[in-house]
């Protein structure tokens, strides 16, 4: 049992709160800050964060590139657009995978039962398919 938050949740919370006073900074700015989280992970889940940006961007162009709780997301355009997909890296988190998790905002329901996240420790193409076929549907 822990008391409070681990260090590496006190570190996204003010990730987050920073992200939200940055707001209006801009697309492009949200950009960077996106490309810079990415810059600064340890390998692998550099290279996995590079390939799935690739993926995201590519499959729904339309999704504004933003940090959210300080790594990777992929939110819809206008003010307070919400975010629909997002990576968080398992070394970041100190957890033995990384994961792709789709929010509410993600079209993605399929009767009583469909996913959210996945656990990601490497992308082969079969993957890379699967992921552009979801964010397109995600986005639908």
């Amino acid at each position: 049992m822990t008391d409070g938050l681990s260090n590496e949740e006190r570190a996204a919370v003010k990730a987050r709160a920073k992200e939200l006073r940055d707001a209006d900074r801009g697309k492009d700015k949200d950009e960077a800050a996106l490309l810079k989280a990415i810059a600064e992970m340890d390998e692998p889940d550099r290279a996995l964060a590079q390939r799935i940006h690739a993926v995201v961007t590519a499959a729904a162009p339309e999704l504004v590139a933003k940090t959210w709780y300080g790594q990777p997301a992929y939110a819809r355009p206008g003010k307070g657009g919400k975010v629909v997909v997002f990576f968080r890296s398992g070394l970041k988190d100190k957890e033995r995978y990384s994961s792709l998790g789709f929010s509410a905002e993600a079209n993605l329901d399929e009767g009583g039962f469909w996913p959210t996240s996945y656990a990601v420790t490497d992308l082969d193409e079969a993957a890379e398919a699967a992921l552009f076929q979801l964010v397109k549907r995600a986005v639908s």
